[in-house]
Protein backbone atom coordinates (compact mmCIF):
# COMPACT_ATOMS: atom_id res chain seq x y z
CA UNK A 1 0.00 0.00 0.00
CA UNK A 2 2.73 2.25 1.07
CA UNK A 3 4.36 1.57 -2.41
CA UNK A 4 0.90 2.61 -4.38
CA UNK A 5 0.78 5.65 -2.38
CA UNK A 6 4.39 6.57 -3.25
CA UNK A 7 4.24 5.49 -7.06
CA UNK A 8 0.91 7.85 -7.35
CA UNK A 9 2.88 10.36 -6.03
CA UNK A 10 5.86 10.71 -7.79
CA UNK A 11 3.33 10.25 -11.30
CA UNK A 12 1.93 14.02 -9.43
CA UNK A 13 5.05 15.70 -9.27
CA UNK A 14 5.70 14.05 -12.70
CA UNK A 15 2.80 15.93 -14.29
CA UNK A 16 3.10 18.84 -12.75
CA UNK A 17 6.70 19.47 -13.92
CA UNK A 18 5.48 18.75 -17.53
CA UNK A 19 3.13 21.14 -17.45
CA UNK A 20 5.14 23.71 -15.79
CA UNK A 21 7.64 23.94 -18.64
CA UNK A 22 5.28 25.05 -21.94
CA UNK A 23 3.57 27.32 -19.55
CA UNK A 24 7.09 29.18 -17.73
CA UNK A 25 7.77 28.85 -21.93
CA UNK A 26 4.25 31.03 -23.07
CA UNK A 27 4.59 33.43 -20.07
CA UNK A 28 8.53 33.93 -20.44
CA UNK A 29 8.03 34.80 -24.27
CA UNK A 30 8.83 38.47 -25.67
CA UNK A 31 7.37 39.63 -28.76
CA UNK A 32 10.00 40.70 -31.47
CA UNK A 33 9.42 44.57 -32.37
CA UNK A 34 9.17 44.63 -36.50
CA UNK A 35 12.30 46.59 -38.13
CA UNK A 36 10.36 47.05 -41.57
CA UNK A 37 9.38 50.39 -42.46
CA UNK A 38 7.15 51.43 -45.43
CA UNK A 39 9.11 54.00 -48.26
CA UNK A 40 6.82 57.08 -48.01
CA UNK A 41 7.45 57.49 -51.29
CA UNK A 42 5.65 53.99 -52.24
CA UNK A 43 2.44 54.72 -50.56
CA UNK A 44 0.97 57.94 -51.15
CA UNK A 45 0.66 59.67 -54.34
CA UNK A 46 3.66 62.55 -54.24
CA UNK A 47 2.81 65.27 -56.28
CA UNK A 48 6.40 65.93 -57.13
CA UNK A 49 6.90 62.77 -59.09
CA UNK A 50 5.09 64.85 -61.93
CA UNK A 51 7.57 67.55 -62.44
CA UNK A 52 5.29 68.98 -65.18
CA UNK A 53 1.92 68.84 -63.03
CA UNK A 54 3.38 70.10 -59.62
CA UNK A 55 7.58 71.51 -60.72
CA UNK A 56 7.45 73.40 -57.46
CA UNK A 57 6.65 70.45 -55.27
CA UNK A 58 9.54 69.36 -52.58
CA UNK A 59 10.47 66.10 -52.25
CA UNK A 60 8.57 64.27 -49.30
CA UNK A 61 11.07 64.44 -46.46
CA UNK A 62 10.98 60.76 -44.65
CA UNK A 63 9.49 60.35 -41.88
CA UNK A 64 10.72 59.13 -38.63
CA UNK A 65 9.21 55.33 -37.77
CA UNK A 66 8.00 55.31 -33.91
CA UNK A 67 7.59 51.50 -32.29
CA UNK A 68 4.02 50.82 -31.72
CA UNK A 69 2.88 49.44 -28.26
CA UNK A 70 1.32 47.13 -29.11
CA UNK A 71 1.37 44.73 -32.14
CA UNK A 72 -1.62 45.55 -34.23
CA UNK A 73 -2.71 45.74 -38.02
CA UNK A 74 -2.09 50.06 -38.05
CA UNK A 75 1.19 50.54 -39.54
CA UNK A 76 3.74 52.59 -37.27
CA UNK A 77 4.13 55.71 -39.00
CA UNK A 78 1.38 57.27 -41.77
CA UNK A 79 3.84 58.58 -44.80
CA UNK A 80 4.01 62.08 -45.04
CA UNK A 81 2.73 63.81 -48.54
CA UNK A 82 4.00 67.18 -50.38
CA UNK A 83 0.95 69.92 -50.31
CA UNK A 84 -0.28 70.38 -53.97
CA UNK A 85 0.13 73.98 -55.28
CA UNK A 86 -2.71 76.60 -54.37
CA UNK A 87 -3.68 76.82 -57.96
CA UNK A 88 -2.85 73.67 -59.80
CA UNK A 89 -0.83 74.17 -62.90
CA UNK A 90 -3.27 73.33 -66.66
CA UNK A 91 -2.48 69.84 -67.63
CA UNK A 92 -2.44 71.61 -71.53
CA UNK A 93 -1.20 74.68 -73.07
CA UNK A 94 -4.37 76.65 -73.23
CA UNK A 95 -5.84 77.85 -76.89
CA UNK A 96 -4.69 81.70 -77.30
CA UNK A 97 -6.37 84.35 -78.87
CA UNK A 98 -3.18 86.63 -79.66
CA UNK A 99 0.32 85.42 -78.74
CA UNK A 100 3.29 88.47 -78.48
CA UNK A 101 7.03 87.75 -78.44
CA UNK A 102 9.43 90.17 -77.68
CA UNK A 103 12.56 89.05 -77.73
CA UNK A 104 15.57 90.47 -75.87
CA UNK A 105 19.41 89.96 -76.30
CA UNK A 106 22.79 88.66 -74.83
CA UNK A 107 21.92 88.42 -70.89
CA UNK A 108 22.47 85.31 -68.65
CA UNK A 109 19.10 84.94 -65.95
CA UNK A 110 21.38 86.23 -63.05
CA UNK A 111 22.41 89.50 -65.04
CA UNK A 112 18.93 90.35 -65.41
CA UNK A 113 16.61 88.81 -62.35
CA UNK A 114 17.40 89.90 -59.16
CA UNK A 115 18.90 92.40 -60.71
CA UNK A 116 18.58 96.39 -59.47
CA UNK A 117 19.04 97.66 -63.16
CA UNK A 118 15.96 95.90 -63.98
CA UNK A 119 13.26 96.60 -61.51
CA UNK A 120 10.58 96.73 -64.51
CA UNK A 121 11.36 93.05 -65.66
CA UNK A 122 11.62 91.94 -62.19
CA UNK A 123 7.98 93.55 -61.37
CA UNK A 124 6.97 91.30 -63.95
CA UNK A 125 8.69 88.44 -62.83
CA UNK A 126 6.74 88.59 -59.08
CA UNK A 127 3.70 88.94 -61.45
CA UNK A 128 3.42 86.35 -63.64
CA UNK A 129 5.45 83.23 -64.79
CA UNK A 130 9.32 83.00 -65.26
CA UNK A 131 11.22 79.98 -66.23
CA UNK A 132 14.13 79.96 -64.07
CA UNK A 133 15.67 76.57 -66.08
CA UNK A 134 15.50 77.78 -69.43
CA UNK A 135 18.26 78.02 -72.30
CA UNK A 136 18.95 79.63 -75.64
CA UNK A 137 19.30 77.17 -78.67
CA UNK A 138 23.18 77.92 -80.01
CA UNK A 139 25.52 80.75 -80.27
CA UNK A 140 25.66 83.31 -81.97
CA UNK A 141 22.35 85.20 -82.70
CA UNK A 142 20.47 84.32 -85.79
CA UNK A 143 20.67 80.43 -84.94
CA UNK A 144 18.74 81.19 -82.20
CA UNK A 145 15.73 83.41 -84.29
CA UNK A 146 15.89 80.43 -86.37
CA UNK A 147 15.25 78.25 -83.50
CA UNK A 148 12.40 79.98 -82.29
CA UNK A 149 10.50 80.79 -85.66
CA UNK A 150 11.35 77.36 -87.32
CA UNK A 151 12.50 74.85 -84.76
CA UNK A 152 16.02 74.32 -86.36
CA UNK A 153 19.13 76.63 -86.31
CA UNK A 154 19.62 75.11 -89.95
CA UNK A 155 23.35 74.46 -89.25
CA UNK A 156 24.27 78.32 -89.69
CA UNK A 157 26.97 79.51 -86.06
CA UNK A 158 26.91 82.62 -87.42
CA UNK A 159 25.19 86.30 -87.91
CA UNK A 160 25.23 85.53 -91.73
CA UNK A 161 23.41 87.97 -93.76
CA UNK A 162 23.34 86.08 -96.99
CA UNK A 163 22.19 82.44 -95.34
CA UNK A 164 18.52 82.53 -96.28
CA UNK A 165 16.56 79.76 -95.80
CA UNK A 166 13.90 77.55 -97.43
CA UNK A 167 11.98 76.25 -95.11
CA UNK A 168 8.21 76.07 -93.27
CA UNK A 169 8.13 79.03 -90.29
CA UNK A 170 6.26 80.30 -87.69
CA UNK A 171 4.59 82.69 -90.09
CA UNK A 172 3.59 80.40 -92.64
CA UNK A 173 1.86 78.11 -89.97
CA UNK A 174 -0.07 81.13 -88.41
CA UNK A 175 -1.04 82.01 -91.94
CA UNK A 176 -2.45 79.06 -92.92
CA UNK A 177 -4.38 78.57 -89.99
CA UNK A 178 -6.22 81.22 -91.36
CA UNK A 179 -4.69 83.91 -88.57
CA UNK A 180 -2.69 87.01 -89.02
CA UNK A 181 0.64 88.12 -88.33
CA UNK A 182 3.06 90.73 -88.39
CA UNK A 183 6.68 91.43 -87.19
CA UNK A 184 7.85 94.57 -86.00
CA UNK A 185 11.63 95.85 -86.17
CA UNK A 186 12.07 99.09 -84.18
CA UNK A 187 14.49 101.05 -86.28
CA UNK A 188 13.93 99.01 -90.00
CA UNK A 189 13.44 102.06 -92.10
CA UNK A 190 10.78 100.54 -94.52
CA UNK A 191 8.80 97.53 -94.49
CA UNK A 192 10.93 94.56 -95.63
CA UNK A 193 13.93 96.39 -95.58
CA UNK A 194 16.07 93.85 -96.56
CA UNK A 195 19.41 95.41 -96.03
CA UNK A 196 21.80 94.25 -93.23
CA UNK A 197 21.86 96.99 -91.08
CA UNK A 198 20.35 100.84 -90.49
CA UNK A 199 20.61 102.82 -87.86
CA UNK A 200 19.98 100.65 -84.31
CA UNK A 201 18.16 97.70 -86.55
CA UNK A 202 20.29 94.48 -87.28
CA UNK A 203 19.16 92.04 -90.15
CA UNK A 204 20.50 89.16 -88.13
CA UNK A 205 17.48 89.80 -85.31
CA UNK A 206 15.09 89.70 -88.25
CA UNK A 207 14.70 85.82 -89.20
CA UNK A 208 11.87 86.68 -91.26
CA UNK A 209 13.79 88.55 -94.08
CA UNK A 210 16.28 85.23 -94.18
CA UNK A 211 12.83 82.61 -95.01
CA UNK A 212 13.04 83.11 -98.68
CA UNK A 213 9.25 82.31 -98.92
CA UNK A 214 9.06 85.36 -97.44
CA UNK A 215 11.63 88.03 -98.68
CA UNK A 216 11.09 86.25 -102.22
CA UNK A 217 7.44 87.89 -102.06
CA UNK A 218 7.70 91.55 -102.07
CA UNK A 219 4.22 92.50 -101.08
CA UNK A 220 3.81 89.77 -98.57
CA UNK A 221 6.87 90.86 -96.64
CA UNK A 222 5.98 94.31 -97.42
CA UNK A 223 2.43 93.36 -95.44
CA UNK A 224 4.05 91.51 -92.45
CA UNK A 225 7.69 92.65 -91.89
CA UNK A 226 7.69 96.50 -91.05
CA UNK A 227 9.19 99.31 -88.83
CA UNK A 228 7.94 99.19 -85.22
CA UNK A 229 6.29 102.79 -85.47
CA UNK A 230 3.50 100.74 -87.09
CA UNK A 231 2.97 98.94 -83.76
CA UNK A 232 1.47 101.64 -81.83
CA UNK A 233 -0.92 102.17 -85.05
CA UNK A 234 -2.23 98.65 -85.49
CA UNK A 235 -2.37 98.65 -81.35
CA UNK A 236 -4.55 102.18 -81.34
CA UNK A 237 -6.63 101.43 -83.83
CA UNK A 238 -7.46 97.33 -82.37
CA UNK A 239 -5.68 95.85 -85.66
CA UNK A 240 -3.71 93.45 -83.92
CA UNK A 241 -2.45 90.46 -85.52
CA UNK A 242 -3.23 86.98 -83.62
CA UNK A 243 0.53 86.23 -83.75
CA UNK A 244 2.90 89.38 -83.18
CA UNK A 245 6.95 89.30 -82.92
CA UNK A 246 9.05 92.32 -81.58
CA UNK A 247 12.47 92.94 -82.09
CA UNK A 248 13.53 95.96 -80.31
CA UNK A 249 16.71 97.92 -82.03
CA UNK A 250 20.47 96.79 -80.64
CA UNK A 251 20.43 99.38 -78.07
CA UNK A 252 16.46 98.41 -76.42
CA UNK A 253 17.19 95.01 -77.21
CA UNK A 254 20.76 95.84 -74.28
CA UNK A 255 22.75 94.15 -76.84
CA UNK A 256 24.75 97.17 -77.42
CA UNK A 257 23.45 99.07 -74.39
CA UNK A 258 22.81 98.23 -70.45
CA UNK A 259 20.10 96.05 -69.06
CA UNK A 260 18.54 99.21 -67.50
CA UNK A 261 17.90 100.62 -70.74
CA UNK A 262 16.01 97.57 -71.72
CA UNK A 263 14.00 97.47 -68.84
CA UNK A 264 12.95 100.96 -69.38
CA UNK A 265 12.01 100.43 -73.19
CA UNK A 266 9.57 96.99 -71.58
CA UNK A 267 8.33 99.26 -69.36
CA UNK A 268 7.28 102.07 -71.72
CA UNK A 269 6.21 98.71 -74.52
CA UNK A 270 4.68 96.16 -72.43
CA UNK A 271 1.29 98.18 -70.86
CA UNK A 272 0.78 98.66 -74.33
CA UNK A 273 0.30 94.83 -74.67
CA UNK A 274 -1.31 93.87 -70.81
CA UNK A 275 -3.91 97.00 -71.37
CA UNK A 276 -5.04 95.69 -74.79
CA UNK A 277 -8.52 93.67 -75.43
CA UNK A 278 -5.85 91.17 -77.52
CA UNK A 279 -4.31 90.15 -74.40
CA UNK A 280 -6.47 89.96 -71.91
CA UNK A 281 -9.26 88.13 -73.58
CA UNK A 282 -7.20 84.50 -74.47
CA UNK A 283 -3.94 86.46 -75.23
CA UNK A 284 0.05 85.71 -74.03
CA UNK A 285 2.99 87.59 -74.20
CA UNK A 286 6.64 86.01 -74.04
CA UNK A 287 9.02 88.26 -73.28
CA UNK A 288 13.06 86.02 -73.69
CA UNK A 289 16.67 86.34 -74.12
CA UNK A 290 18.53 85.11 -77.21
CA UNK A 291 21.36 83.85 -75.81
CA UNK A 292 23.42 83.78 -72.66
CA UNK A 293 27.50 84.61 -72.28
CA UNK A 294 27.85 80.83 -71.57
CA UNK A 295 27.34 77.49 -73.03
CA UNK A 296 24.95 76.38 -70.57
CA UNK A 297 22.14 74.28 -71.88
CA UNK A 298 20.23 71.39 -71.35
CA UNK A 299 17.79 68.76 -73.14
CA UNK A 300 20.00 67.60 -75.61
CA UNK A 301 19.34 69.95 -78.26
CA UNK A 302 20.38 73.32 -76.60
CA UNK A 303 23.32 75.04 -75.52
CA UNK A 304 22.86 78.80 -76.01
CA UNK A 305 23.78 80.08 -72.48
CA UNK A 306 20.83 80.38 -68.96
CA UNK A 307 18.23 82.89 -69.76
CA UNK A 308 15.58 84.62 -68.50
CA UNK A 309 11.71 83.87 -69.83
CA UNK A 310 8.64 85.35 -69.18
CA UNK A 311 5.43 84.04 -69.33
CA UNK A 312 2.56 87.15 -69.40
CA UNK A 313 -1.22 86.03 -69.50
CA UNK A 314 -4.38 86.66 -67.73
CA UNK A 315 -4.26 83.06 -66.75
CA UNK A 316 -0.78 83.09 -65.58
CA UNK A 317 -0.13 81.49 -62.32
CA UNK A 318 0.54 84.32 -60.52
CA UNK A 319 4.57 84.47 -59.23
CA UNK A 320 4.98 81.33 -60.37
CA UNK A 321 8.58 80.26 -61.08
CA UNK A 322 9.24 76.52 -62.95
CA UNK A 323 12.55 74.78 -62.36
CA UNK A 324 11.63 72.36 -65.26
CA UNK A 325 13.89 72.20 -68.54
CA UNK A 326 13.17 74.38 -71.42
CA UNK A 327 14.63 76.13 -74.24
CA UNK A 328 13.52 78.43 -77.56
CA UNK A 329 12.46 74.77 -79.02
CA UNK A 330 9.63 74.50 -76.25
CA UNK A 331 8.59 78.32 -76.73
CA UNK A 332 8.04 77.24 -80.26
CA UNK A 333 5.95 74.18 -79.41
CA UNK A 334 4.28 76.13 -76.68
CA UNK A 335 2.92 78.42 -79.47
CA UNK A 336 2.12 76.12 -82.01
CA UNK A 337 0.07 74.06 -79.04
CA UNK A 338 -2.05 77.24 -78.15
CA UNK A 339 -2.86 77.80 -82.01
CA UNK A 340 -3.63 73.86 -82.52
CA UNK A 341 -0.63 73.88 -85.21
CA UNK A 342 1.91 71.08 -86.27
CA UNK A 343 5.17 71.28 -84.49
CA UNK A 344 8.11 72.61 -86.74
CA UNK A 345 11.99 70.45 -86.12
CA UNK A 346 13.03 70.37 -82.66
CA UNK A 347 9.86 71.45 -81.63
CA UNK A 348 8.08 68.49 -81.81
CA UNK A 349 10.90 66.13 -80.00
CA UNK A 350 9.97 65.06 -76.65
CA UNK A 351 12.98 66.68 -75.11
CA UNK A 352 11.27 70.21 -75.45
CA UNK A 353 8.46 70.25 -73.60
CA UNK A 354 6.02 73.29 -73.59
CA UNK A 355 5.54 75.59 -70.90
CA UNK A 356 2.05 74.61 -70.26
CA UNK A 357 2.89 74.65 -66.29
CA UNK A 358 2.68 78.46 -66.13
CA UNK A 359 -1.00 78.85 -66.63
CA UNK A 360 -3.97 78.04 -64.58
Amino acid sequence: MRFLTLRAAIIGVGAAAVLAVPTAMVLGHTAAKSTSVANPSATGSDPASDNRAAPTASPVAPATPTPAPTLTATPAFAPTQAAPPAVPPSAAVPAFSHVFVIVMENHEYGAVIGSSAAPFINSLAATYGLATNYYGASHPSLPNYFALTAGSTFGVASDCTTCFVSATNIADQVETSGRSWKAYMEDMPTPCYLGTASGNYAMKHDPFVYYTDIRNNAARCAAHVMPFTQFGVDMSNGEVPNFVWITPNMCSDTHDCPVSTGDAWLQRVVPTITGSAAFRNGGVLFITWDEGSTNAGCCGDAWGGHVATLVISPKSISGFRSKIAENHYSLLRTIEDGFNLTHLGAAGWSSNVPLREYFR
